[in-house]
């Protein structure tokens, strides 16, 4: 099969490589969709650590049941599936309390760190252990749900900060992390009052307002923390999202935040910041972590599904496999106006393929 094989850091090319097969409790799925997330992006340089080469990276995806391993019953070739990116034990205390995304074993598709080497969705073809293999409906498109991994990831953030009803809420960094935290805190079931969302890319800031947020700031640092005390009479607003992780983007999260608030901690691209320790502690200020998604796939089907999430929007490009070496450079790079481009490894065959919808 042919798979997006990472050899080296900044080398990815397309390379024929052995079509694996599915164990016992695993199915083999042909992808039909796999976006490149940031991580991934992070991974191809060698900055996170976390996509030791070689590696076929990719676990934002979904696609078709190819074949099915002994003990599966609950899916048969050609069903239509997405999956869950972290593959968990289901034994361990964190597992048991529901708690997937901390279990004792975590690996998570298309990584390769100290501890394990998983092959991603970056290819014709991957095995997945039944356990995080969901049923797609067939009023989602592939490429939608190639984007069910990051709605998830957002839907987790809110879950884990504890919404109770009428908060305001600041999100800071208009990525694509950013514009789904927005998404999901306008779908909150508890309803927040006010969602304000700031970056430093007036493009993404546009983007933002049309996904809902009620202001946009085009301002870091002092500036927007002044502006966030204006428009909140001095308080701060309740909760902060920050998709960011900079030392300075999480100092102003907790500047810009009320006594007593919370700063859930979503974004994560540098590995250690500085904290503020005496403003956390004089404040009395909730610092949350979030990781990954424990659950919240259904819900995010559910909300691309009924409109109430907007993917399309954020999708750049889908394109064929092939290109993905070339539309890796162009996200290293950081070109502007690229949001989520999607791969689809069947588009190097097209005969193979019956219909395309984005």
């Amino acid at each position: 099969m042919k798979a997006l094989l990472l050899s080296e850091y900044l080398n990815l090319q397309v390379e024929d490589v052995p079509t694996p097969a599915p164990n016992h409790g695993e199915l083999l799925i042909e992808v039909a969709a796999c976006g490149i997330c940031g991580s991934d992006v992070h991974g191809y340089d060698g900055s996170s650590g976390r996509r030791i080469p070689p590696i076929v990276m990719g676990h934002e995806a979904a696609g078709i049941v190819a074949a099915v391993g002994e003990g599966v019953t609950d899916f048969a070739p050609g069903d239509r599936v997405t999956f869950d990116s972290t593959v968990f034990c289901g034994a361990c205390d964190f597992c048991r309390a529901g708690d997937v995304n901390l279990c004792d074993d975590r690996q998570v598709i298309g990584v390769s760190c100290g501890e394990y080497r998983r092959n991603g969705a970056f290819a014709q073809f991957l095995t997945i252990p039944v356990r995080v293999v969901f049923p797609l409906p067939e009023n989602l498109s592939f490429s939608e749900a190639a984007m069910l991994e990051a709605v998830s990831v957002a839907l987790h953030g809110i879950a884990v900060s504890h919404l109770a009803g009428g908060e305001t809420v600041l999100v800071i960094g208009a990525g694509m992390i950013g514009l789904l935290l927005l998404q999901a805190a306008r779908a909150s079931s508890s309803g927040v009052s006010r969602v304000f969302v700031s970056d430093v890319d007036a493009t993404r800031l546009k983007l933002a307002a049309e996904l809902g947020a009620n202001e946009t700031f085009l301002a870091s640092g002092a500036v927007l923390t002044d502006e966030i005390l204006r428009q909140t009479n001095g308080r701060g607003v309740d909760v902060v999202l920050e998709a960011v992780g900079r030392d300075e983007t999480i100092a102003t999260a907790i500047d810009c935040v009320r006594k007593g608030g919370t700063v859930t901690l979503v974004g994560n691209i540098t590995p250690q910041v500085n904290l503020p320790l005496q403003k956390v502690v004089s404040r009395q200020i909730r610092l949350q972590g979030s990781c990954a998604s424990a659950g919240e796939y259904p819900e995010a089907m559910r909300l691309i599904a009924d409109g109430s999430m907007n993917v399309t929007r954020l999708i750049t490009a889908v394109a064929p496999l092939s290109e993905g070496p070339s539309w890796f450079a162009r996200l290293h790079a950081r070109e502007p106006n690229i949001m989520k481009v999607v791969l689809d490894p069947r588009m190097d065959h097209p005969t193979e393929v019956q219909s395309h919808v984005l």
